[in-house]
């Protein structure tokens, strides 16, 4: 039976990269996303990666698997919030814009429902770039449960966001794997965790400004035409 002390102790990212390499498996990688990407705090650096090196170096595992588990992981875990706040927030959210705190806040119903409605029609890519977005990861899946995104685009926008960060992790882990030996695998991913931040902001930057481009080309378009 595995022994899942490390990860209901008090969480130590090092004890449980350990713990994790001598345990990995599509499985813990799936539920380990799962966590990551619900309103759990927990980094997916200390899962893909690890995963990815072990897919490339021993074999049990497929590096394709593990990007696979991993943004099924990641996609289970965001609609647990994407309901929770479908299902509880959003009365709270309501009742707090029309209490009086709210109204000092500059909050009300119709605001609310403003930006329910805004959400309803830009949702699907902010949640997209929000996968990609340290910080933002576990926290997107919030407003567009609240916001009554259409499930299907939650679902789709959701996974292929965390599906282009889940290869930016499985290929670190790859790359490390043609230089780095198994006992120093903890350190290296922690070096270049600060890399992966930064190429998250860019990606996610990246998809804005394409995004302005398109809009701009459109309207553009429209008024030549």
């Amino acid at each position: 039976m595995i022994d899942f002390i490390p990860c209901l102790a008090v969480f130590d990212a090092a004890s449980f990269f350990q713990w994790f390499v001598e345990n990995a498996g599509y499985m813990l990688v799936f539920v380990f996303m799962v966590i990551e990407s619900s309103f759990v705090p927990f980094p997916s650096e200390v899962v893909v990666p690890p995963a990815a090196y072990l897919a490339a170096t021993k074999g049990d595992m497929h590096i394709a698997g593990v990007v696979l588990a991993a943004t099924a992981g990641a996609l289970v875990g965001a609609l647990i919030n994407y309901y929770l706040s479908l299902w509880i927030g959003r009365p709270l959210v309501y009742r707090f814009a029309e209490s009086t705190v709210g109204h000092v806040c500059l909050l009300n119903k119709a605001k609310v429902e403003n930006a329910e409605r805004y959400f309803d029609r830009h949702g699907a890519i902010s949640t997209f770039i929000g996968r990609l977005v340290p910080a933002v990861r576990q926290l997107i899946s919030i407003p567009a449960g609240l916001a009554r995104m259409n499930v299907a685009k939650f679902c789709l926008f959701t996974s292929l966001g965390a599906l282009v960060w889940n290869m930016v992790l499985a290929g670190l882990g790859w790359w490390l794997s043609t230089f780095v030996t198994l006992e120093d695998l903890y350190n290296q991913v922690e070096r270049y965790n600060h890399y992966l931040s930064i190429a998250g902001l860019i990606i996610g930057v990246l998809c804005v400004l394409f995004i302005i481009w398109r809009v701009i080309q459109h309207r553009r378009a429209q008024q030549q035409s």
